[in-house]
């Protein structure tokens, strides 16, 4: 375990790396109008830069993670970000739009190594009994993201133009770069407990991965038009949106902060909690979204819960990893994005045919099917044990008082 003060520090600096990778992996998404007439493109080809990003990740987050699990974790994280860094400058100062892409490409492939080691490494530094809180802390960073790192990157491009957004990233990351490689302890794969899964289930693991793709294409296939809602269903007006936006991003970095003071007691609890209250949120947006008043606390409650259940659900997994926990985060992160891009996707086709109103009972009925796919794997396991439990107590030959039975 790493000496307290400098784990904290170091964990500051894990925490602002998953801010540059969640920010710049979205942040075409609040430039789009800029990029694409600057290189001569359609929006549609621009919002590729999203896409393959994503698309990338899926193909190369579990061969890469795997290749590079003899390579220390202080220079493989740090080189991550150094190449990061290093592809968001380029992308900065990309003359067309294959070079562009290009870049982002490189960018993701550092992306699923990052994200298989960050959490790993991170709750390697301190106590296995507050690992939750650990997890939770990091996940900040990732909520964050959204709620701060994008709006400023959008207002920074339109300011300074999206080449400017670009470049504050690049600085942020290489200034991470050297702040992990200067705080990070020297440790070496399987050199500590974090490396390995404290209860290994790969029924449960398989299980929580598929209740993650669910609930992931549920939620996002909802926020990625949530603007259109807010606009068309609740009537809200364009100059509204910031706001709204930031009340749904707010709650839930406020969200993923509570949430760590209650994971390592009910890691299953709060999953299955946070699942339940953001379908919750999202059937009464369905139902009651052409209502203002009504509206604000449900996007509130579905910002708090989603944000919140990628720090349970990435703390579970670890738990549960039948292997070791790099390889089970990177399964999520292929997971995650696999449900991200399938989300707008179908988000997308439902928009265009069936009308915005419905893509929200889609991500309740998604979520919901995520919740009951948990609840019933963890009542049927506890049915069996109790079954088996009987079955060897009443094979047992000898009496609780110790006399044998005849």
């Amino acid at each position: 375990m790493t000496h307290p003060r400098r784990a904290v520090y170091a964990l500051a600096a894990l925490s602002a790396a998953t801010f540059c990778y969640v920010t710049t992996e979205v942040l075409p998404i609040g430039l789009l109008t800029l990029i694409a007439p600057d290189l001569g493109r359609s929006r549609s080809e621009a919002g590729l830069l999203v896409t393959g990003y994503a698309v990338v990740v899926m193909i190369v987050a579990l061969p890469l993670t795997r290749l590079t699990r003899r390579v220390p974790r202080r220079p493989l994280l740090a080189g991550s970000l150094g190449v990061f860094a290093a592809a968001t400058t380029v992308s900065a100062f990309a003359t067309s739009y294959e070079v562009l892409l290009a870049a982002r490409l490189v960018s993701a492939t550092t992306n699923g190594v990052f994200w298989a080691l960050v959490f790993p490494v991170a709750i390697s530094m301190f106590p296995a009994n507050i690992r939750g809180r650990i997890v939770a802390r990091l996940s900040i960073g990732n909520a964050l993201g959204p709620v701060l790192g994008v709006p400023l990157g959008t207002w920074l491009g339109g300011q300074a133009g999206w080449r400017s957004a670009f470049v504050a990233m690049a600085v942020l990351g290489f200034a991470t770069c050297i702040a992990v490689a200067l705080l990070l302890p020297s440790v070496t794969p399987q050199q500590d407990a974090a490396d390995l899964g404290p209860m290994p289930d790969r029924h449960r693991f398989v299980v929580l991965l598929v209740a993650t793709i669910l609930a992931v294409t549920g939620a996002m296939g909802a926020f990625t038009y949530m603007t259109v809602f807010l606009l068309d269903v609740s009537g809200f007006a364009a100059a509204s949106l910031g706001m709204l936006l930031f009340v749904q991003g707010s709650f839930g970095v406020a969200g993923t902060w509570a949430v760590g003071r209650v994971l390592d007691r009910f890691p299953l609890g709060v999953v299955l909690g946070l699942l339940g209250l953001i379908t919750a949120a999202m059937l009464g947006l369905y139902a009651v979204g052409a209502s203002k008043a009504l509206t604000i606390p449900l996007l509130a409650v579905a910002g708090m819960s989603f944000s919140s259940l990628i720090a349970g659900i990435q703390h579970r997994i670890m738990q549960v990893a039948p292997s070791t926990t790099d390889m089970a985060s990177a399964s999520l992160s292929v997971a995650f994005n696999f449900g991200l891009a399938a989300g707008s996707f179908i988000g997308a086709g439902l928009l265009a045919t069936a009308g915005v109103r419905v893509i929200p009972l889609f991500g309740g009925l998604l979520t919901a099917a995520a919740f009951a796919l948990l609840a019933c794997h963890e009542t049927s396991r506890k049915r069996r044990r109790s079954l088996q439990t009987g079955s060897r107590a009443g094979a047992d030959p000898v009496n609780r008082d110790g006399r044998v039975r005849l």
